[in-house]
């Protein structure tokens, strides 16, 4: 396994090659992960919900996101490292900025990820020209999960499905590096992978997307409460947790996972 960049993850897209990444909030973890193959990690802010307890990710604080971030840099050799920017962090181009400087020179990270379509353009651009790599984030944005109303498929209608669409080619216009969709149909995130040159991963978002991403105590069965339809435990059938990951990559890379089942129309 190679060092991987974003340049690398680029040319994967370019030669059909799945990209795969899960979450990860520790170095043992992320050791793990490694070992299996993952392409990147993602230092999720759904830390809140899985290793804090709470009902949302929203109390996440960026101490929180540096700290655990630094735990799985001192994890990862090779893999590439993207740090969530939590709630709240991110509302002007300069705290964003503040923010994203935070995770990478004390966090480690190599990219930061942000939530949010149109209203973030200027933050996006204000990142890539001081140098910080972006991944975006469209569809169901749980750090809007109560302006959304609840944890929903996005993009269904004709309108919502054309305002991700154009969201997603500013995103990447104004220096996004990769984007994550989120539980939006799989026509629409197939057609979304199609157009943007930037790697596009897909969570609850078919199998057309360029790469996959999952929580990793999701597919690993062991979080709690409802598990969402786009997720498949892989532990059961694998019988050990580094068996389990190897095989979440193994289904990715083969276009295995996700099916129908775990998808939207």
């Amino acid at each position: 396994m190679s060092r991987k960049t974003i340049a690398t993850l680029v040319q994967m897209k370019k030669e059909g090659e799945k990209i795969t990444m899960l979450t990860s909030y520790d170095a043992s973890f992320t050791r793990v992960l490694e070992a299996a193959g993952v392409d990147s990690i993602l230092v999720g802010d759904s830390l809140g919900m899985v290793i804090q307890g709470e009902e949302s990710t929203l109390p996440v604080s960026v101490d929180d996101m540096v700290y655990h971030t630094r735990c799985v840099a001192r994890g990862r050799r090779e893999a590439l490292l993207i740090a969530d920017m939590p709630f709240m962090s991110y509302s002007t181009p300069d705290q964003a900025l503040h923010t994203a400087s935070r995770l990478m020179k004390d966090g480690g990270a190599h990219m930061v990820k942000l939530e949010g379509g149109a209203t973030q353009l200027e933050t996006v651009r204000q990142l890539t020209m001081n140098g910080i790599p972006v991944c975006a984030h469209l569809g169901l944005q749980p750090q809007s999960v109560h302006k959304l109303g609840g944890y929903r498929v996005q993009g269904k209608d004709e309108e919502t499905a054309r305002e991700i669409k154009e969201d997603a080619m500013a995103l990447e216009a104004a220096g996004a590096q990769m984007l994550v969709l989120e539980c939006v149909p799989k026509m629409l995130a197939a057609e979304i992978s199609r157009i943007l040159t930037i790697p596009v991963i897909g969570i609850g978002a078919g199998v057309d997307c360029d790469g996959q991403v999952l929580v990793v105590y999701d597919m690993l069965g062991i979080s709690s409460g409802r598990r969402p339809r786009f997720v498949k435990d892989f532990l059961p059938e694998a019988g050990s947790i580094p068996a389990a990951i190897s095989a979440y990559v193994q289904a990715v890379k083969e276009r295995r996972f996700p099916t129908e089942e775990h998808s939207f129309q």
